[in-house]
């Protein structure tokens, strides 16, 4: 299957004859379904569902299509208009956070000028599909290129990011030559949203850590039947694309990365304690030094309340709109190479898409859970037993990435490393904010792999 369905059921998420799942929205419009459901209680308030498990997987691929009941923005506009707003910062600056009338404007914008609409006919205009894996219905697009000899490519999203933010790379990388590249550079592509995030399934198990979607994503492409690719990854995807590399699946070529997990064993413990740098460091190791201590003593407090109770601040992110978008925006503005104004390069209503499908699935909870279960640190090369890789690493360094890897500390970290590079502009969400600059580094960075 390589088109969106064109079922005419537009009630429900998904038709019942593609995946139960649709039960999730069916449960939103008509309350009155829970009654005859046994799984009603874990269903009932989100839009998305739990997968329950089943005795014989299902392994088919299914066509999956996204129509969003007009109660569920209803209710979303409903409260982002009962918002009750804090008391104005005390600063002139972001050191308390995001100032209250920058929310005040996103948020109104959100409730009064935003269309949802907009972004679902564009998802739905895309070969969108779900299958089940190890229980869980795994959702992802999936666009082949026309070019023969295209190369499969997996690509990976994060937090606060989602499929969204790799839309834009879609074109250039599936049909290069449009976009002044080559047609020997062509990839198939496939964007899958990680378990507990997006239209995937919501995990009800435990374990469904970074080697356990590894594997999931393994087993993907070779039910598409894909014999071999390559793997990229950011944030999030940059932890699970390790995991895949250190697993070295058969076919797997190998990996890119824009998060680089590089800082050196011997440096973990003062980086983290807020410690001055050690003497005999290089310019650009003591600058990701500086950078990284800064990032883990003052701005990581999010990561933390994640990676200790997800639960607990899922209940803020799933009951107030204004709640999930400051704490999502907030690192939308910090991390993108805007000069704390994500909209110059992204752009507003791309990043309420963002937020809204994070509001619409009500995963904030569950997304959250993911920190839970990784609870590793993300730049560690020990942490993420970078050694162990023996298949090609590929490194683009954004210069307003979290850290920018150092190339020292990156060759050090990863032995297979084949190519190295740093790029002008872009930020932590490369493929969002430089499609292009992203989608030429894809090209350089597998051309040898091919």
């Amino acid at each position: 299957m390589n088109a969106v369905s064109s079922s005419p059921i537009r009630r429900s998420l998904f038709a019942a004859s593609v995946t139960a799942g649709a039960l999730g929205f069916l449960l939103l419009a008509n309350p009155s379904y829970a009654q005859s459901i046994p799984t009603a209680n874990a269903l009932a308030n989100s839009p998305l569902p739990v997968k329950v498990r089943s005795i014989t997987e299902d392994k088919s691929i299914r066509p999956f299509h996204i129509n969003v009941p007009d109660e569920a923005l209803a209710d979303l506009r409903r409260r982002i208009a009962a918002t009750r707003w804090p008391d104005k910062e005390t600063v002139k600056d972001e050191s308390q956070g995001i100032r209250l009338a920058e929310m005040q404007a996103l948020v109104h914008y959100w409730g009064s000028g935003y269309n949802w609409r907009n972004i679902e006919a564009k998802l739905n205009a895309l070969p969108e599909f779900v299958t089940t894996i190890d229980d869980v219905d795994i959702q992802f697009i999936r666009v082949r290129s026309r070019e023969p000899n295209a190369l499969p490519l997996i690509l990976t999203h994060g937090w606060p990011g989602s499929p969204l933010e790799l839309l834009k790379v879609i074109g250039p990388l599936t049909d290069p030559v449009a976009y002044g590249g080559r047609a020997q550079d062509a990839f198939d592509v496939v964007i899958p949203a990680i378990p507990g995030y997006g239209f995937s399934g919501k995990p009800i198990d435990l374990g469904w850590n970074p080697d356990r979607v590894a594997r999931a994503w393994d087993v993907l492409m070779k039910r598409l039947g894909y014999t071999r690719y390559v793997s990229q990854g950011g944030d999030h995807g940059s932890v699970i694309s390790d995991a895949l590399a250190r697993q070295a699946p058969p076919g797997l070529l190998g990996i890119h990365l824009t998060m680089p997990a590089t800082i050196p064993p011997n440096l973990v413990k003062g980086i983290n304690s807020g410690d001055p740098a050690p003497t005999g460091l290089t310019a650009p190791e003591l600058r990701a030094y500086n950078v990284l201590s800064t990032f883990f003593g003052r701005n990581a407090a999010y990561g933390a309340m994640m990676v200790t109770r997800p639960q607990t601040v899922g209940y803020a992110l799933t009951d107030s709109p204004s709640g999930l978008a400051a704490w999502t925006y907030e690192k939308i503005a910090e991390w993108t190479d805007s000069d704390g104004h994500p909209e110059r390069v992204i752009g507003r209503d791309e990043i309420l898409d963002d937020i809204t499908l994070y509001w619409l699935t009500n995963t904030g909870a569950s997304s959250s859970r993911f920190y839970w279960e990784n609870n590793n640190n993300n730049f560690s090369a020990a942490a993420q037993k970078t050694n162990q890789i023996k298949v090609p690493v590929a490194i683009t360094v954004f210069p307003h990435e979290i850290y920018r890897a150092p190339e020292s500390w990156s060759r050090q970290a990863y032995p297979s490393l084949c190519y190295f590079h740093e790029v002008a502009k872009g930020g932590h969400f490369a493929a969002w904010e430089q499609p292009e600059i992203f989608s030429a580094e894809m090209r350089a960075a597998f051309r040898s792999l091919r």
